[in-house]
Formats: structure tokens, C-alpha cells, sequence
């Protein structure tokens, strides 16, 4: 896959990763100091497995000059999730994820307009009914990328909710609904019930729907949004990590955690509020935004 993104993007995301790039600026030429490198990586959230597996390699070669491929073998080692193959007929059914305040609303409608401006058609259900202003967000993002929404009153089954709007999808014709969910994750046994039980509903109008799961993270997050990764993980059959926030303040090594701990890719990058704002992950562009 290749970023759908202009070169500005591509400088946004390098910008968005400049305080990671600043922590792991390490010359070529320089004589390895693989303490200095090690206390480096954890610094930069790529977590002690991948940390361990990078030094390993590197000191088997007696030198980082070899960094920068170590990073793609890591990031290219999570196999794309055959669930998320293009289904047999329409529509592909996508359920996003994660706790509160990571962007999901937002990223619910940058994956619709991303759909849409590559010319199929996608709906977007709002399946948060726990809090209040989910359903209004996603209204108003939804008519900005030129989508229709499938809701329903505040309190009302999230479920039902979900198979008014795979029904929708199906009885139209639509090419892509994606779900948007509730993210109270200090209630995390309800949640991943209620998630769980989506996930049935979804398959009993399409068969094998969900066909795409995935976790927004907050890039900022850094090492604890791979332990809200790791909760979800548990109880969901995730296809993928969409990170959001990519800013200045990204702990961008966190990449590099998912796909050595979790086994999970990163599918998806954001880089702004505007809804054209998603990047479609590459890693060796990811890997020469990180580390220059």
C-alpha cells in the first residue's frame, strides 16, 4: 500500500514525528553506543520486545547502520488479516474501536470520504449511544463528506442500532458501512460485551461481518495505548491500529510495539481534524519519516 496523500501530508507526517526522530537521531557513521540506543528506543515507546529483537540484530552485525531495515522487518511482519480480503458481495462491514477521546467519530468519517472520493459508496452508523453528542458529531461530519448516517435515540440498543445500518447497507447497495462505537473503557466488561455482541448482529445480516475491526489509538498515548490495545485485542478479532494525533507530540515508536507485541498492522494514520486528513500506512515511508 501506498500513502493517499499530497507532499504536504508526507511533510505532516514528518513533522508529526519529529520529537520520536530527535530521540533516535543516530548517525550512520557514528560508533554504535547500543546503551544510548537501547535507552533511546524504549524512550521512543517502541517497547523492550521490539527494542530487544532491534539490538539483538544490530549487535550481530556490529553495527546501527542497519537500523533503519531492522524497523521495516518489524513492520512488515504482521500479516494482513485474511477477515479483511474484499468480501463476495456487498457491503464490506468495518466496526471501529478504542476509548474515549481518540478521534473514532472523526475517523469513522475520514474513512467514508476516503471511500467516497475513490469513486464507491459507504454509510456510516451511529452505534454510540452512550454519549450524547456522538450522534450529532457523526451527522455533521457524515454531510460534509456527502454520506448518509443510520443512528437512533440516545440509550437505545447499540446493536440494533448496527443491524438497522448493515440492513441499510445491504437492502442499497452500499459498498462500505462503517460502524462507530462506544469507547468507555472504565467500564471494560460491559463494552466488550456490547462489542461482542455486535460483532454477532453484524454477521447474522452479512455473513462473515464484521470484516474489518479496527482499534483507533491516540498516537500521544504512546506505551499506554498499547495496553488499551492489548484489552481490546483480548475480546475483539482486530484487523488493524488506525493511529490519530499524529503531532508534533507522537510517540511514534509505539508502531513499532503494536506490530511486535500484538502481531496487529498499522492500517491507517492521522494527521489533522479536516476530514481528508488520513493517510493510508506505508511503512518505509512511516520508517524515513521516523528516523530522517
Amino acid at each position: 500500500m501506498h500513502l493517499v496523500a499530497s507532499g504536504t501530508f508526507r511533510e505532516r507526517l514528518k513533522a508529526g514525528l519529529a520529537r520520536t526522530r530527535e530521540i533516535l537521531s543516530f548517525g550512520p557513521s557514528e560508533t554504535p553506543d547500543w546503551d544510548a540506543l537501547e535507552e533511546s528506543l524504549i524512550l521512543a515507546d517502541v517497547g523492550i520486545p521490539a527494542t530487544a529483537e532491534i539490538l539483538e540484530r544490530l549487535r550481530g552485525r556490529g553495527s546501527a547502520e542497519s537500523l533503519r531495515d531492522e524497523l521495516m522487518a518489524i513492520l512488515n511482519g504482521p500479516r494482513y488479516p485474511l477477515s479483511a480480503a474484499k468480501p463476495a458481495a456487498p457491503p464490506r462491514v468495518t466496526m471501529i474501536v478504542g476509548v474515549n477521546g481518540v478521534g473514532k467519530t472523526t475517523t469513522v468519517a475520514k474513512l467514508a470520504g476516503l471511500v467516497v472520493r475513490r469513486g464507491a459508496s459507504a454509510i456510516v452508523v451511529a452505534a454510540d449511544t452512550f454519549r450524547a453528542a456522538a450522534q450529532e458529531q457523526l451527522a455533521i461530519l457524515a454531510k460534509r463528506v456527502g454520506v448518509d448516517v443510520v443512528g437512533g435515540s440516545s440509550g437505545r440498543d447499540p446493536a440494533s442500532i448496527v443491524h438497522d445500518g448493515v440492513q441499510a447497507g445491504l437492502a442499497r447497495g452500499i459498498d462500505e458501512v462503517f460502524v462507530d462505537t462506544a469507547g468507555r473503557l472504565h467500564t471494560k466488561q460491559p463494552l466488550m460485551d456490547e462489542l461482542t455482541k455486535i460483532e454477532r448482529v453484524a454477521s447474522r445480516v452479512v455473513p462473515e461481518a464484521p470484516h474489518e475491526t479496527f482499534l483507533v489509538m491516540d498516537a500521544t498515548f504512546g506505551s499506554n495505548g498499547l495496553m488499551q490495545a492489548r484489552q481490546f485485542a483480548q475480546s475483539l478479532n482486530l484487523t488493524g491500529i488506525i493511529l490519530t494525533k499524529m503531532d508534533g507530540t507522537a510517540k511514534g515508536g509505539v508502531v513499532l510495539a503494536i506490530a511486535k507485541e500484538l502481531d496487529l498492522p498499522v492500517r491507517y494514520v492521522g494527521v489533522g481534524e479536516n476530514v481528508d486528513d488520513l493517510l493510508e500506512f506505508d511503512a518505509e515511508e512511516f520508517v524515513d519519516a521516523l528516523i530522517g
